[in-house]
């Protein structure tokens, strides 16, 4: 009976005394990262000097360079390249879209933008009637008779009864993703789709659609929820209201690019690799700041930490730069071909895409019994209000590295602002708070450093 005793009292001295170590090291984390950051720097020059950093085009080869020297200069064991074709796409001159001789306002111009991926309407532009749905099922049910030459219109807004407004914008994406095709078979010869933001805008939100083969290939713009309200408004009363579209965009060949990896090598378990990552790449209207250049500072940043504060990891600390996340997830694809392709041990996965604001939490897609090891951990978080450990996912650019048995992680910040700049001209840097930034890198260095210190298992 002593022996048990003295065995259960030997034991829990050294969780208490562990888990002072590790709140004491959290803390070093929290405290450099907020007193001694370089994550909103690192941001500044990103969104500043380089800009619009589309898949194939200037500005993510210059990316590609940016993040290469800076890791370098960091002084990180191992920075490389790894080449990845991805998809290019170019949005060509302003468009066009204008509401024609209505019976109410006359013509009147409305914001619109191209969707990525979508063709041209070319110089001429498309003059037609306009039918206006919210779903695949109403577009069924009008079928060819009253599609066939009209443009189609979707205006399915996204729920704002919804507090996770990424539930929100999944329960409307649909018709941005898929709708040129179901209207194209009924004989539409353009969709205009309602805007994915929560509020009543003035800019318009662009984001990919898709082509299938076998199908027509029709031009796609989203149009700003203002002028989407507007619209829809004047369809109740003017039946045959005529629309006016032009755009410029080309699809072009395939252009060579890269994921951009630096590295901390490991110690006692180098061959074991913990990735943190975000996207490199983003849409051309504006600086991609929360989408997705603060994942990808972030991701630098826990690295760095790790080197300013002298932590020497026993795993391998890898932060990667994903190319082409926005219209083909290409990097993600790639980098998880290489890591099978070379035996690799990934034993976690971090993904920062959910912009850059207060961090909350984690999002996880793992075993229940990794669930319940990172959920153990929650209470070394709460000081920092960080706090939800209970929602499933991970993100797209790390997904592909699920079918090789990876535990998924992504960062969970306060969502309540993302939707109004995502995918706009709206997303830039002006738009990122300073200390919201480094709390979020810090939050993710702080689990980087529990998950190296004890495994998943």
């Amino acid at each position: 009976m002593k022996s048990i005793l003295f065995s259960f009292l030997f034991l829990s001295f050294f969780l208490v005394r562990a888990q002072s170590s590790d709140k004491e090291s959290i803390k070093e984390i929290y405290n450099q990262a907020l007193s001694k950051g370089k994550s909103y720097d690192m941001l500044y020059d990103l969104c500043v000097n380089i800009g619009p950093r589309l898949s194939g085009s200037p500005g993510a080869a210059a990316a590609v360079e940016w993040s290469r020297h800076k890791m370098e200069d960091l002084g990180f064991d191992s920075v490389w390249l790894q080449p990845v074709m991805v998809p290019h796409w170019v949005r060509g001159q302003q468009e066009i879209g204008r509401i024609i001789n209505s019976k109410k306002i006359g013509t009147r111009e409305v914001v619109v933008t191209s969707l990525g991926g979508s063709i041209g309407t070319g110089p001429s532009g498309i003059s037609a009637g306009i039918v206006e749905v919210k779903n695949f099922d109403e577009l069924k049910q009008l079928g060819t008779k009253n599609v066939q030459d009209k443009i189609v219109f979707f205006n399915r807004a996204m729920d704002p009864t919804k507090i996770n407004t990424f539930a929100a914008y999944g329960g409307a994406v649909d018709q941005r993703g898929n709708g040129a095709v179901e209207a194209a078979k009924l004989g539409a010869v353009a969709v205009i789709v309602r805007s994915m933001g929560l509020g009543v805008e003035t800019y318009a939100h662009t984001g990919g659609m898709r082509y299938v083969t076998g199908v027509k290939l029709i031009p796609g713009v989203a149009i700003s929820t203002q002028h989407a309200e507007l619209l829809s408004k004047l369809l109740k009363e003017e039946k045959d209201l005529q629309f006016y579209l032009e755009t410029h965009c080309q699809i072009l060949d395939e252009a060579p690019s890269f994921n951009v990896v630096g590295e901390i090598r490991g110690g006692e378990y180098k061959d074991e690799i913990i990735v943190v990552g975000g996207h490199l790449d983003s849409w051309d209207l504006a600086q991609g700041a929360h989408d997705d250049g603060t994942g990808c500072v972030q991701s630098i940043e826990v690295l760095r930490l790790f080197k300013a504060m002298g932590y020497k990891p026993k795993r391998t600390i890898r932060a990667v730069m994903f190319m082409n996340e926005e219209n083909g997830l290409r990097g993600g694809a790639k980098y998880a071909e290489l890591a099978l392709k070379n035996k690799e041990k990934h034993i976690a996965a971090m993904e920062s895409d959910r912009g850059g604001f207060t961090p909350r939490g984690f999002t996880m897609s793992a075993t229940e019994g990794v669930k319940t090891i990172i959920r153990g951990w929650k209470p070394l978080f709460e000081p920092y209000d960080v706090w939800d450990f209970s929602q499933e996912g991970g993100g797209a650019d790390i997904g592909p590295l699920a079918s090789q048995g990876v535990p998924l992680i992504g960062f969970l910040p306060d969502s309540q602002r993302y939707f109004s700049v995502h995918h706009t001209s709206e997303d830039t840097i002006d738009k990122v708070d300073k200390r919201e930034l480094e709390l979020g890198a810090a939050s993710m260095a702080a689990l980087v450093f529990m998950i190296d210190k004890y495994g998943l298992k």
